[in-house]
């Protein structure tokens, strides 16, 4: 199963360099267990339509963050994420949204509204905790001992 980490932002350029080089570093541990990626949208229908023309034997799973979101621990996550994975699901992606909130169409979409707890936190912020969470759910999931080090 492949993972994509999608951010909705009308600026190309990070504003935070430190953000971004911690993301690539999860990102690339990640990859050690499943194929990650990474990408930045200018808007919600940019990305709808992304995965709209994306073929695939069976359709992304679509897990949208929002701070109304049902709230996961570590372990709930990893076993959310081993049953979209064991389920056949050739991708899930997890996607930040747009700093007004995610559209109610959007959110009908979503297969899980995910919260990261009840703030809002800024992008950058949200992507490394997101992908964080991600490369921890996965060594939960491999039996590493990178979680339980905690």
């Amino acid at each position: 199963m492949k993972l994509t980490v999608a951010s909705i932002s009308p600026r190309t350029k990070s504003k935070s360099d430190a953000a971004d080089r911690l993301v690539a570093e999860y990102l690339k541990r990640a990859e050690r267990y499943t194929p990650v990626e990474s990408l930045v949208f200018d808007s919600e229908s940019a990305l709808f339509a992304s995965l709209d023309r994306a073929s695939a034997r069976t359709p992304a799973h679509l897990v949208l963050l929002d701070s109304r979101g049902k709230l996961l621990t570590s372990e709930e996550l990893a076993h959310a994420l081993g049953k979209i994975r064991d389920s056949g699901t050739q991708r899930a992606v997890f996607a930040i949204g747009p700093a007004d909130g995610w559209s109610k169409e959007s959110q009908a979409r979503a297969q899980l509204l995910f919260s990261l707890g009840r703030i809002t936190l800024p992008h950058e912020l949200a992507r490394t905790v997101l992908v964080e969470q991600l490369y921890r759910a996965l060594t939960i999931l491999a039996g590493h001992p990178y979680h339980s080090g905690h």
